[in-house]
This record gives structure tokens, sequence and C-alpha cells, in this order.
């Protein structure tokens, strides 16, 4: 079990609950469109474990342009990690990072990803989390598993014959016991021109009796992933939201990134609460979201462009991360 722990912490996509029994979640997150984008769903398989140890597995399923959510619940028994791999079987539904095949009473078939793009790796840095990675006492931790990638398969969706070849999809995951008290999360790989990704999360970390505001943001542009995260000596120089947008500035010694997101409606998921499912959130799958990305010494313009089907979630108290 050991063994399978140290292995999870260099690699953010693996299973990382080996001997949890108790307050405690794990969910990834496959986010997929069609490749004329009429169709935009989320998928979400996970466990999730409250203080009493009851456990279950479930799979969450967004469709993004219909605004409906299902929660499909399944016993723990059900659940199978494999040690050493991504690799997630929930009854007969099966999640890897290359595929998934879903057999649940709306949605039936197969999905491959191809030309997957991956966040940095390090001994000293493992995944988006960075340094934190190694701190054993987060309240949650994140991983990003591939920031834009192709889609081949087809899926039954409620009868409905869906072909989401040529479309594009993105990955990430959460762990740990419950999602932050206020954050803003957003991500999109829908612009002007493909391989064009950005990624963007703001929250309230609680921290030795305290509290911080943590951050990461990711530009995927053509051939290369500029970072800006609170490890890396970026500075954030705004933070804010309201009921109709959401404004974010990063800046550090190279680069600034202003982004602008334009909030729609949004549809209710469940979300984990001291590890079990009993939260809720909004999360839009139709937002729209103004990136501009400078380089400093050049004083380039290096993006700009605005971003569609974009996924963003303003939730909690996020007058705590205001700037």
């Amino acid at each position: 079990m050991l063994k399978n722990k140290i292995q999870a912490l260099f690699n953010s996509e693996q299973y990382h609950g080996w001997g949890k029994t108790k307050r405690y979640f794990e969910g990834w997150y496959y986010k997929i469109l069609n490749s004329d984008e009429t169709k935009a769903f989320a998928f979400i398989p996970g466990v999730a474990m409250d203080e009493n140890g009851e456990r279950q597995a479930f799979v969450q399923v967004l469709n993004g342009k219909q605004l409906t959510a299902e929660y499909f619940k399944f016993k723990f028994e059900e659940f199978t990690p494999t040690a050493g791999k991504f690799k997630v079987q929930i009854a007969n539904n099966f999640f890897a990072r290359e595929n998934i095949r879903l057999d649940l009473p709306s949605v039936q078939g197969r999905l491959s990803f191809e030309n997957q793009v991956p966040w940095s790796n390090s001994w000293y840095s493992p995944g988006i989390m960075g340094p934190f990675s190694f701190v054993p006492f987060m309240q949650c931790y994140h991983g990003i598993l591939s920031m834009d990638h192709s889609i081949q398969g087809r899926l039954t969706v409620n009868g409905e014959v869906i072909d989401f070849s040529g479309g594009r999809g993105y990955m990430e995951k959460d762990w740990g016991r419950s999602f932050p008290s206020g954050y803003i999360w957003m991500q999109t790989n829908h612009f002007s021109e493909q391989r064009i990704s950005v990624k963007s999360s703001v929250a309230n970390i609680p921290w030795l009796g305290s509290s911080f505001v943590g951050y990461i943001a990711g530009v995927y542009l053509y051939d290369r992933l500029i970072e800006f995260t609170t490890y890396n000596f970026t500075k954030l120089r705004k933070s804010y939201a309201d009921e109709s947008k959401v404004e974010l500035v990063y800046e550090n010694g190279k680069h600034r990134l202003e982004i602008l997101a334009h909030r729609e409606a949004a549809t209710e998921l469940a979300s984990p609460i001291a590890g079990f499912m009993d939260g809720r959130i909004e999360e839009s799958m139709n937002a729209q979201v103004e990136v501009q990305l400078f380089d400093k010494k050049s004083k380039k313009v290096l993006l700009e462009d605005i971003g569609r089907n974009a996924g963003l979630e303003v939730a909690g108290k996020v007058e705590d991360i205001f700037v």
C-alpha cells in the first residue's frame, strides 16, 4: 500500500485513496465536445467517504447544452482502482487516461483521447500542485491530466447516437476532504485556432489555522505551456466576480495574463464536504472567456482571443479571494 501511495504522489492521475476509510473524496473530470460544438458533456467518476466511514462510488453526468445533471450512485465495492497506473472501474464503467467506456442508464459507448497535453511534471514539483503536493494536510489537491486533446468514438445518450470524433477534450481531477470554502475555476480549449487551451483557478486555502489565496493558471499556446502559479513567483493582480462576470489578472517575471469571463446559465452538481457528496455547486459549460497574454520583455501580445464553451464555476465565499 505504501508503494501505491508513493507512485500516486508523483503521478496525480492515479488513485490516491489507498487505505482511506473516512473523510475523503476523489474524482476525475472528463470534459468533451463534439466537432461542431453542439454537444458538450462532463463525466465525473469518483468515490466519497464520510466521517462515519460510509462509502460510495459515483458517476456524475453533466449535459452542458441542456443544462441537466445526473448522479449515479454505486456501492463502494463496485469501485476498482489499479495500482501503479490510472485505470478505474465502477461497475461496468471504465475510466483511464487514454479512453473511457460508459454503461450507464442514460449513456453508453466508448471514447478514446489522442495527442494529449499534460502539465509539467518533475520529482520536486509533481504536477500542477507543485511542492504543495508533498504537504500531507491540504484540504484539497488538484491535478491536470490533459489541457487539450482530440476525441474519437461515439456515445448513445438517451437513445441518441452522438459522434464525438474530431471533437476536443480536457481532463483533470481533485482529491482530499472538501472543496475550498470559496473558489473560481474555469477552462476552455475552443478558440479561433486549435492547440490553444486556458485553465485558471483561484481558491481560499486553509493553512495552519489560517488561510491564504492560492491560484493556478496555464495557457497552452501551440507548442508550449505557460504556467502561472503561487509557487513560481506569480502575483495575482486581480480577482473579482459578480453575477455577470469574472476578472482575473496574473503576472510573473515574463508574462501577464488577463482574463474576463462572462457568466452563463449553470447546472447544479454534487460536491464534497468532509468527504461525502453533500455539497452543491453550479457549473456552466457555455461561458465565454476573453484572454490576453503578454510577453513583458518583447512587449508583444502573444494571445488575444475569446474562448468558447468554457467550463466556469464560482462557488462559496468568493469575496474571500477578491484582490
